[in-house]
């Protein structure tokens, strides 16, 4: 978990220039940078136990074509306010906060189990292929 708050900080600076994914009960997202880096959030699903985006607050294309600003990953096992299901287990949520100068949206990410499955969100970045040494 560390290491995914390591790795999605390191957006910051950077400058998105493309999103795929990411709609209201979807299971990933990817920004791609005008460098060329992959972020990409996502979850595999394993048995008894689901990981979907909730809901986007704020506008997805302000993230696009400025610098991200900040970029910060929180959780909770508190429901938020408003926010009520008939039986809930075990559950997770999963807060993404980014901000570019044009905008600020957070992607609300739920997860639920029995218990004794992940309900985190992963991140996985893949660098830029790098440019042969002559």
């Amino acid at each position: 978990m560390y290491d995914d708050m390591k790795r999605l900080g390191e957006l910051v600076g950077k400058t998105v220039k493309e999103i795929t994914g990411g709609e209201s009960g979807s299971d990933s997202m990817t920004m791609v940078t005008e460098d060329g880096f992959y972020f990409r959030l996502y979850h595999s699903r394993d048995c008894c136990e689901s990981v979907n985006i909730e809901d986007i607050a704020g506008d997805v294309s302000d993230l696009i074509g400025s610098p991200i600003t900040m970029a910060e990953e929180v959780t909770s096992n508190e429901n938020p306010p408003g926010f009520t299901k008939e039986y809930q287990e075990s559950f997770t949520w999963t807060f993404y906060k980014l901000a570019t100068a044009k905008g600020y949206v957070t992607i609300r990410w739920y997860g639920e189990s029995n218990g004794y499955y992940s309900e985190s969100v992963e991140l996985d970045v893949q660098e830029p292929p790098k440019e042969p040494v002559l």
